[in-house]
């Protein structure tokens, strides 16, 4: 489990047995949950604070299902640096940073606290909210393609690798690229989940925001398809990618939603930068090309050449972008 089984916190009088944490920041929130930090707090309930919450998942003493948020935001990120390094780190917020507590879990995970019944929602009391549950992702859509995205970010150069520069068209526009499939996504996490934990994974589910590794036989690579430059009509190919390309673009004149772009660290002096926009998400690296998955075109995954015009928008989307503090 991410913490000892000892790991407990008050929350409406009962002991939780911690399971698991996440943070829900402007530049650090599950996405599964939305393409923006307000959106991510709506799904929960919850009024988009600019310093953020962190959320604690875990069971009661009867199995129950809890997600209890605290104000503490740096408690959180500092047990799940200590779970990342694989030290075992005690999670226990004061009491009196605990802004709610609320029934079931926004997020799958993978583990159980031992000694107490399987995971199961509480039962509701007259005025309760219905209990929180993961998203959909067994079928393609937002959640599912926002999870894509999290896996390229999470294993970036397992996906980089598929891609031949050699075979991006040179267009006006940046936006040529070939594509690949992102087949079973949702599965292909659950499954690397339950492999954490029948290894005895000690850390579980640590975080709930991020997808699993070794996933590089995701990607297809094939023939390149073309987009229009100005004045020609386009190849076959991704269509919504000049759309996609476009919108971004738009960020930098007018600010989107508080976490649509998102900038952290990546190898040398390059940054991993996250946009997400209506039906679409992007990954890039300052230094390097990006991809791109829509709601439109499901399980596939779409690069982008670096071109004469890729490189000033992503660093101008790197400037605006909101970045862990």
């Amino acid at each position: 489990m991410a913490g000892t089984d000892e790991d407990t916190v008050a929350a409406e009088d009962d002991a939780l047995y911690v399971l698991t944490a996440v943070l829900l920041t402007p530049a650090k929130f599950p996405s599964v949950l939305g393409d923006d930090y307000p959106e991510a707090c709506s799904a929960l309930g919850l009024p988009p604070l600019a310093d953020g919450y962190g959320l604690v998942l875990g069971q009661d003493g009867t199995g129950a299902r809890w997600t209890v948020v605290i104000d503490d935001v740096s408690l959180v990120a500092v047990a799940i640096a200590s779970w990342d390094c694989g030290m075992e780190h005690e999670l226990s917020p004061d009491e009196r940073t605990v802004v709610t507590a609320l029934p079931g879990w926004p997020l799958a995970v993978a583990v159980a606290a031992p000694g107490i019944p399987s995971p199961h929602d509480p039962v509701p009391e007259a005025g309760d909210r219905p209990p929180l549950s993961p998203p959909d992702t067994t079928v393609w859509g937002p959640a599912q393609r926002r999870l894509g995205a999290d896996e390229i970010a999470l294993q970036w150069a397992q996906w980089r690798e598929q891609v031949d520069d050699s075979e991006f068209a040179p267009v006006a526009d940046a936006a040529a690229g070939a594509a690949g499939a992102l087949e079973e996504v949702a599965a292909k996490l659950e499954d690397t989940d339950r492999g954490r934990e029948k290894d005895g994974d000690k850390d579980g589910a640590k975080d709930g925001d991020r997808g699993g590794n070794g996933h590089e036989d995701l990607v297809r690579v094939r023939e390149p398809a073309e987009e229009a430059s100005p004045g020609r009509e386009a190849a076959p190919g991704p269509s919504g990618v000049r759309r996609v390309l476009a919108e971004a673009r738009a960020y930098i004149d007018t600010p989107p939603p508080l976490g649509r772009v998102r900038s952290s660290f990546a190898a040398g002096d390059a940054r991993t930068l996250r946009a997400d926009g209506p039906g679409w998400s992007l990954v890039a690296r300052t230094d390097d090309i990006a991809f791109v998955l829509l709601d439109d075109e499901p399980g596939e995954v779409l690069p982008v050449g670096r071109g004469p015009e890729l490189p000033g928008l992503l660093k101008a989307l790197d400037e605006m972008a909101v970045r862990p503090i």
